[in-house]
């Protein structure tokens, strides 16, 4: 791989900047003309709407709040990595869980803020160690069959509050899920890949049908102003929820950086540690002013791969664009709107995607299930944080996902020390 070239906030025009040969890519350091990049920075914006959105209204947070930082997070991103990483910052689904749990033991949208900003914190830390030490530890502590369980739990987790959301319009939901099923295998290119998106619009559309959605907010909401903002409040008790996130969000960002190196033929090894913490500088904005934690999107990577264009120009487009749209109180009330049914379709999808993803890392990674240790280092996790298990320490609780995550990591790094020492299990284990 070429080596990445020194930062630069500015870009050089690819040729004429209006036609691109067969085979040619548009490099993070170079761009179209502006009305194309435009063009394609819009591209971004609907990608990562659905799920972006998807998060606040499964969790209860205000959907403009979470897009505009979302908006600030991509731009702090493009600059903590030197303009170099292509990358937007949308919600994390990670934080589900952990939110919803907050929110059940206290009741208070502040003290699941305060989680968001611990998690932001210890990210941020972590990027600063890997970029003077390098990320190799990172592989160590958490190989594949780690990070595939603790991606795949949380999604598995999730799936009692699809459910519960399913079951409350279940017309709804199953109109919202087959929407979504059907539109990735009718369409292809870009609309096939907005399934999601999709889906709920339709689902909206049905639910709007029978009555089931009142506008009564819409239009009391002003057309222009500043998110509602919430500052954090701290509970020691449900940290324990968080810090297994940032798990999740390291190989979030390590994957996100390995497959734009891969896409575009260079190697931003380098810049490992710097995505970390500008993930990490994101999460905890966000959780200074009640927004949703962030992480890179693959739903991103999925337009550059489309469309060959790997320029942060576009990204810069993309994050302008979402800060605008979070200025817009109207426009988030509408998103508001959006009922029960039509998150519990949409949920059914994307949690059981979540679970699927952590698999697609052991398929990948070539994991060997024949081996004991990774066997039972995915097994027990998967089952603890299926069934939820919670564990109460004084005013401390530990829930499924903390408790699969830490199991996870004790199986595995337990087990294979001991097969190591009596030759049980093979030694690449």
């Amino acid at each position: 791989m070429a080596a990445t070239p020194r930062p630069a906030l500015g870009w050089n025009l690819l040729g004429d900047g209006k036609t691109l040969a067969p085979g040619a890519v548009v490099a993070p350091d170079q761009r179209l003309t502006w009305p194309r990049t435009v063009g394609i920075g819009l591209q971004h914006v609907v990608a990562m709407f659905g799920a972006t959105f998807l998060v606040p209204l499964l969790t209860g947070f205000p959907p403009s709040t979470t897009l505009f930082f979302s908006a600030i997070g991509t731009i702090g991103f493009l600059l903590i990595t030197g303009n170099r990483l292509p990358s937007y910052l949308g919600s994390s689904f990670a934080f589900i869980a952990p939110i919803a749990a907050a929110k059940g033991a206290n009741g208070d949208l502040g003290v699941a803020i305060g989680g968001i900003l611990a998690t932001g914190l210890l990210l941020a830390v972590i990027g600063v160690v890997v970029h003077f030490t390098g990320g190799g530890w990172i592989d160590k502590v958490m190989p594949p069959v780690v990070t595939g369980t603790i991606v795949a739990l949380i999604g598995l987790n999730l799936a009692p509050s699809a459910y519960s959301n399913f079951k409350t319009q279940p017309v709804t939901g199953f109109v919202t899920l087959a929407a979504i099923i059907l539109v990735s295998v009718l369409f292809k290119g870009m609309l096939g890949r907005l399934s999601i998106l999709v889906g709920v619009v339709i689902g909206y559309a049905a639910a709007v049908i029978q009555g089931q959605v009142t506008f009564d907010a819409v239009r009391q909401a002003a057309w222009f102003g500043l998110p509602t903002f919430h500052g954090p409040s701290f509970d020691p008790s449900v940290l324990g929820l968080f810090l297994p996130v940032v798990l999740v969000l390291i190989a979030e960002n390590v994957g996100h950086v390995k497959s734009v190196a891969a896409m575009t033929g260079r190697n931003f090894d380098k810049l490992t540690g710097r995505a970390l913490l500008a993930d990490g500088v994101a999460t905890t904005l966000a959780g200074l002013g009640g927004g949703s934690g962030t992480t890179t999107y693959a739903e991103n990577i999925g337009v550059m791969a489309a469309t060959r264009v790997y320029s942060t120009a576009a990204y810069w487009v993309a994050a302008f664009a979402a800060l605008v749209l979070s200025l817009f109180p109207k426009f988030g009330a509408l998103i508001a709107t959006v009922p029960g049914g039509v998150l519990g379709g949409a949920g059914t999808m994307l949690y059981g995607m979540i679970g699927i993803l952590g698999a697609r890392i052991w398929v990948q990674n070539k994991v060997d299930f024949s081996n004991p240790v990774n066997l039972t280092t995915a097994a027990v996790p998967l089952i603890i944080g299926i069934a939820n298990f919670t564990w109460v320490v004084g005013d401390l609780t530990f829930a499924g996902i903390a408790l699969g995550t830490a199991a996870a990591l004790v199986i595995f790094h337990v087990m294979r020390s001991i097969g190591r020492a009596t030759g049980a299990v093979p030694a690449e284990a």
